[in-house]
């Protein structure tokens, strides 16, 4: 079955997931070929071990706190903070609470 985007132009709702969380999935917002959007649903104690992208990203606490781990330092997020990486600096994501984040990626040829 093929993943649904979003349709250029088409609204798309990013707000916090509260009590619907734990039921929640990762979806692929949109992708084009210059960019990714990813809605990551991660609950307590989830990680996603350390990897690099090539393009640059954004990391975008929509709800809960998480620990991100790039250039050698670990840093706590909580809702409505954001950051973003350079492309191929490697970083981890750990999740303190349940938690939902906006990804965005520049996908380079």
């Amino acid at each position: 079955m093929a993943i649904t985007h979003a349709a250029p132009g088409q609204l798309v709702d990013v707000q916090p997931l509260g009590d619907q969380l734990s039921e929640s999935r990762n979806v692929a917002l949109f992708k084009t070929d210059e960019l990714e959007v990813i809605r990551l649903v991660m609950p307590t104690g989830k990680a996603m071990p350390s990897h690099a992208v090539n393009g640059h990203i954004m990391i975008h606490c929509l709800e809960g706190a998480i620990n991100l781990t790039a250039g050698g330092q670990t840093r706590p997020m909580k809702a409505g903070q954001l950051v973003w990486l350079e492309g191929g600096v490697s970083h981890a994501l750990e999740a303190v609470q349940d938690s939902s984040l906006l990804l965005t990626i520049v996908l380079r040829k």
